[in-house]
């Protein structure tokens, strides 16, 4: 048992001091961000949010999905009721199997999960040069950097320097492991019209569906957050009445 114990820790140590090595991979390290929801008190911007979801409607989800997260979820980010039966109406998905057996499509419910671009990985390669585009429903948390890395990435590109050759079907970027990306630059200025007249410039976009993904991929945050605060404050206090209560016992021990 403790050779066992002893093998675990270590694969974990061996894990956790090369994550370093892997999240380099020869990409700079994108630089800190300041957003909205950091820090113990820190919350997320709805009016944000709901721009990152109208940057990833309109751009993102070409090429990616969001399978963890459903539609109905979009009411926590400020969509009414309404407007969530409106957005998931617009996709169709699969219906139960009719009587003939013959499976036919059914618009959209708030209960269904984001609709994946691709009816599978080959078919996503297939319409990608090979290469796979990830699923982002935990994409900033599966990332070296978090939400600074996918910001930086979305933000990055650039032309190539004069003695670097970037092979047919990349794009230098150099946030990304080894700097060439088969992504193309996602977003450009003005790409999307926002509901809400803010201009859309790159790095408006970026940062507003970076937000979005965070939120996706950490959706009990603030919750988490307000508990956190009460079991601080629950600590506090407790602290507060035990010395009190010990002061009481020991007052006429000398």
């Amino acid at each position: 048992m403790r050779e066992i114990g002893t093998a675990f820790v270590a694969g974990v140590m061996a894990m956790w001091i090369s994550l370093p090595a892997q999240a380099a991979g020869g990409g700079t390290a994108p630089p800190a961000h300041q957003w909205s929801y950091s820090g113990l008190f820190g919350t997320f911007d709805r009016a944000q949010l709901r721009r990152g979801f109208e940057v990833y409607k309109g751009v993102c989800v070409a090429c990616h999905g969001l399978r963890l997260v459903a539609y109905r979820n979009l009411q926590d980010i400020g969509f009414s009721e309404n407007e969530v039966k409106a957005i998931a109406a617009e996709i169709e998905v699969p219906a139960e199997p009719n009587d003939d057996g013959e499976i036919e499509d059914r618009p959209g419910l708030p209960s269904d999960r984001f609709k994946s671009p691709f009816p599978n990985e080959n078919a996503a390669r297939a319409a990608n040069n090979g290469a796979l585009p990830p699923d982002l429903s935990l994409i900033v948390k599966a990332r070296a950097g978090g939400a600074d890395y996918i910001y930086a990435l979305m933000t990055g590109y650039k032309d190539a320097p004069a003695n670097l050759k970037v092979p047919e079907g990349m794009n230098y970027n150099e946030y990304f492991a080894g700097k060439m990306i088969a992504m193309v630059a996602p977003l450009a200025d003005d790409g999307i019209e926002y509901s809400d007249g803010t201009k859309a410039t790159v790095k408006q976009q970026a940062e507003d569906v970076t937000a979005f993904l965070a939120w996706a991929a950490e959706p009990e945050l603030e919750e988490r957050k307000r508990m956190g605060v009460k079991v601080i404050l629950f600590l506090l206090l407790l602290t507060g009445l035990l010395y009190v209560v010990k002061r009481r016992i020991w007052a006429n021990v000398h």
